[in-house]
């Protein structure tokens, strides 16, 4: 591990690939990343990517995805997954949704039927599609939350994990590609959780060390909190966490946001910003946010971004990105993602960079504008 400052650089051995930390692993909620073919995914740099335990549970099916010999294999995807629980998504629900200590009963968003989600029926679903790396079923605090209902929920949660890990140890032999590794298995992580309250982070956090997970997330951020809270607690949480084992912050951020996490410590981050706000128009450049839709962009012959490398930039004008955008055409949500994809990929790969030459990071300016340590 190479480390500058609190940032590090390390290698994450998984059983499809081993993955550079820090990494941006772009979102493929239905076994798909938005609008961006696989070999694209390759091309731009992407190690691992993340499914939805929730989305191919209800479509295809787990059971038809191990039929299929696994989520990597059925998305034709070589490199890393991981899958999370499903229990972001499921609390989402709101009014769809009954929690209870044996788990959570919810109604389909797709027709209306009724399932059950509990710790062992997540880790079932997830051994079943074969991710690299697994997460443990949790729930996902709401914001805000005064302290007894976070209590509360952090008790749930940490019950939970104790149950998933459990099942998992007893099942974990039953993922799909079990033999073609060597026996090698799937790797259990756990969330830490606990609201807007450090302590009940710090509580979380040091049970979760307890059950010797061999990584930990930091769940339950990016749910309507400032900025800067989300910060303070990712900066009192991380301490807290085993500095030999990957760190992973859930649902994080803007391109400024993903370095100074980096800087922090943090190995692993994800967020459907990128892609999602691709398909809006927005594309994250060099120069700042760019809302391509804008008519100023009408007979701009320059790249999206001019010091961005991508085969976007590289090949097509603002102009047209912004001809494709306001005529609906299909072909302007494959570009824009492919440019805000290329964007934070790269992003984390000048972070290694440096980190791996044992300098201290680049700010989050530097990062963004494309210098390169010297």
């Amino acid at each position: 591990m190479a480390t500058a400052g609190a940032g590090r650089r390390a290698v994450m051995d998984l059983p499809h690939r081993q993955v550079q930390t820090p990494v941006f692993m772009p979102v493929g909620t239905a076994g798909s990343v938005k609008a961006v073919p696989q070999h694209l995914l390759e091309a731009l740099g992407a190690q691992i990517v993340l499914g939805n335990t929730y989305h191919l549970y209800l479509r295809p099916g787990h059971e038809v995805v191990r039929r299929m010999g696994g989520l990597h294999r059925f998305m034709s995807w070589p490199r890393g997954l991981l899958t999370d629980s499903g229990g972001f998504q499921v609390f989402s629900l709101n009014e769809l949704r009954k929690v209870s200590a044996d788990g959570v009963e919810f109604r389909s968003h797709l027709d209306g039927s009724t399932h059950q989600f509990s710790p062992e029926r997540s880790i079932e679903i997830q051994i079943a599609l074969g991710a690299d790396i697994l997460m443990v079923f949790d729930e996902c605090t709401e914001y805000p939350a005064d302290r007894q209902r976070a209590r509360r929920s952090l008790d749930l949660t940490l019950e939970w994990a104790r149950r998933s890990k459990q099942y998992f140890e007893a099942h974990k032999h039953e993922v799909p590609w079990h033999k073609e590794f060597g026996g090698r298995t799937q790797s259990l992580f756990g969330i830490v959780q606990g609201g807007m309250y450090p302590e009940l982070r710090r509580e979380s956090a040091e049970r979760l060390v307890e059950m010797d997970f061999p990584g930990y997330a930091i769940g339950g951020l990016s749910v309507g909190e400032p900025r800067e809270l989300t910060r303070e607690i990712v900066a009192a949480t991380l301490p807290l966490l085993p500095a030999d084992k990957p760190r992973y912050v859930m649902g994080v951020g803007y391109p400024d946001e993903i370095v100074e996490y980096a800087k922090m410590g943090v190995d692993m981050m994800d967020c459907v910003l990128p892609t999602r706000a691709a398909r809006h128009g927005l594309l994250f450049t060099s120069e700042g946010r760019l809302n391509i839709k804008n008519r100023q962009f009408a007979e701009d012959q320059e790249p999206p971004d001019p010091n961005c490398r991508c085969l976007v930039c590289a090949r097509y004008t603002r102009a047209y990105l912004r001809h494709l955008m306001v005529s609906a055409e299909p072909l302007s949500a494959v570009l824009n993602t492919l440019h805000n994809l290329a964007f934070y990929l790269d992003t984390m790969a000048r972070m290694r960079e440096s980190l791996g030459r044992g300098i201290p990071p680049l700010s989050p300016t530097a990062v963004r504008a494309g210098a390169r340590a010297e």
